[in-house]
């Protein structure tokens, strides 16, 4: 499986370049959702499974690495049968924790009610 994801932009030198880098980082399928729930602590590859249903398990696992490589997501390997993987947040990524909780109320706020709106039949 392919990791290695290109930027969008060839340069990010411009001044508004570092927020459209860091939507980059974390955009991507259920990835503002897979650092949510880390947020909390550790987490195996079946419970982040677990929380994000609508997931599929190559896309969580393409999206984990993703996070790995951008610096944002911890995988722990143990070496014993059955294998064991436990994510967490990095530094970087628990950097991000007070921004991730703003932006789950902005969503609250704003988001959701456009987006259930357009989701209701309109007579």
């Amino acid at each position: 499986m392919d990791t290695v994801r290109k930027t969008r932009y060839e340069s990010y030198a411009y001044e508004a370049c570092p927020v459209e880098a860091t939507l980059e980082m974390m955009g991507g399928k259920g990835k503002g959702m897979i650092l949510y729930h880390l947020i909390s602590g550790i987490k195996r590859f079946n419970e982040l499974k677990r929380l994000l249903i609508f997931i599929t398990p190559r896309m969580l696992t393409k999206q984990l690495r993703e996070l790995e490589i951008a610096g944002l997501v911890h995988r722990k390997v143990y070496a014993e049968v059955p294998p064991k993987v436990e994510y967490s947040l990095t530094d970087a990524g628990q950097s991000l924790v007070p921004i991730l909780l703003m932006l789950k109320s902005w969503g609250e706020e704003h988001a959701l009610p456009v987006l259930l709106q357009q989701q209701t039949p309109q007579p």
